[in-house]
């Protein structure tokens, strides 16, 4: 079977939802949403949500910065409860060379409008009572950022984006894409061959397995990152805590869970997204070494969902030259659901305008064809 489509989206996660919405708010019509499983299946149905603006570069702040202002209203422009709770991050400061990064970074961020400060371990116990601030000289605090429920964010994008006529095709694998001789592309499922003049490559760790039907080479890698949830506890955690040089991350869900995870340097390359008890070991003594009272909590369930990793961890946003309606959004390296809403917005801006509101040039795939690329100092594991 043959059809055809204005756009078509190939990823019905996070972003690729919240692109085919924005594009249908902007006019678009006869969008069409490839999803190769349900809604959730992938990364950011299996993500912790979080969302920061604590960060190094002046790009990943701004983008940030900007995703946070649509998050603080996102659940009434899409009639849907996305749970955003702004508790703030708490980024624990453990040596010198920490504090210096830190130090060094906070007036950019507060010169952006982000309003982070540094604690000191007197100010630390009282913003989080329990934890154990052996060997922490100092922390990052901005009280603005926060966490969602990512299933509310997916569904309500999903439900938005229909009521204003886009199509959303779940169990729908895409198997191919071919360029046509007209300038155009066919988009090929198990069951249907669709044209289309716009290719939206959305596909979290799978993007460049799709890029690569069209001689695409995208340098990006999956790694699987593990995440575990206790049962539910009395409130008593606002912030996100996390510590940049351990890896590990926790936050407390509005269910009273504590959901967390730490990432492993030896983790290698793979589409793997099954649980180790190797995983939970660690992460049990980070969390039980960080805040000892959580010693006593019993952890109910693990799971674990891909990062799709750039070279210099930053996204991968844009066209390509030679391959006019095509466009991917990839490479977020975790960070994707947390970039989500801004990369929605200016990718839309791209597509139908060929100009983004926010500069996005020094994201694109060509910076990987030279010199060196520079890694933002505010990566976790």
């Amino acid at each position: 079977m043959t059809k055809t489509a204005d756009i078509v989206v190939i990823g019905g996660g996070v972003n690729g939802l919240s692109c085919a919405y924005n594009l249908a708010k902007r006019g678009v019509k006869n969008i069409v949403v490839l999803e190769k499983g349900y809604i959730g299946v992938g990364s950011t149905g299996r993500c912790g949500a979080g969302v920061r603006q604590q960060w190094g570069l002046e790009e990943n702040i701004i983008l940030a910065r900007e995703s946070v202002k649509i998050f603080e209203n996102l659940s009434g422009e899409l009639g849907f409860n996305t749970f955003f709770r702004q508790g703030g991050y708490l980024i624990l400061i453990t040596d010198e060379h920490e504090h210096e990064i830190v130090a060094g970074t906070l007036p950019l961020q507060n010169r952006l409008g982000v309003p982070t400060r540094l604690l000191d371990t007197k100010e630390i116990a009282e913003l989080v009572p329990g934890l154990n601030l052996d060997g922490v000289i100092a922390a990052a605090f901005c009280p603005t950022d926060g966490f969602c429920y990512p299933y509310a964010v997916l569904w309500g994008y999903a439900e938005a984006a229909r009521r204003r006529g886009v199509t959303i095709e779940v169990n729908t694998e895409v198997i191919n894409v071919e360029a046509r001789a007209d300038g155009t592309y066919t988009v090929s499922t198990g069951t249907t061959a669709y044209q289309t003049p716009v290719v939206v490559n959305m596909a979290g760790a799978k993007t460049k397995d799709i890029a690569a039907y069209l001689g695409i080479t995208i340098p990006t890698q999956p790694f699987r990152h593990e995440i575990a949830v206790t049962e539910p506890l009395k409130p008593f955690l606002d912030p996100m805590v996390i510590s940049l040089k351990k890896g590990f991350y926790f936050s407390q869900s509005i269910r009273g869970e504590i959901v967390g995870g730490i990432g492993d340097e030896h983790e290698p390359s793979s589409y793997q997204t099954g649980s180790s008890p190797e995983f939970l070991l660690r992460y049990a003594k980070a969390i039980r070494d960080t805040f000892p009272a959580l010693g006593k909590a019993r952890i109910i369930r693990q799971w674990a969902g891909l990062y799709d990793v750039s070279p210099d961890a930053r996204p991968i946003l844009g066209g390509v030259d030679g391959k006019p309606g095509y466009f991917h959004a990839c490479g977020f390296s975790g960070h994707g659901f947390m970039l989500s809403p801004v990369v929605a917005r200016l990718m839309s801006e791209l597509i139908t305008t060929g100009c983004t509101s926010i500069p996005i040039d020094g994201l694109n795939l060509a910076r990987f064809d030279g010199g060196p690329v520079t890694k933002d100092p505010y990566v976790v594991g």
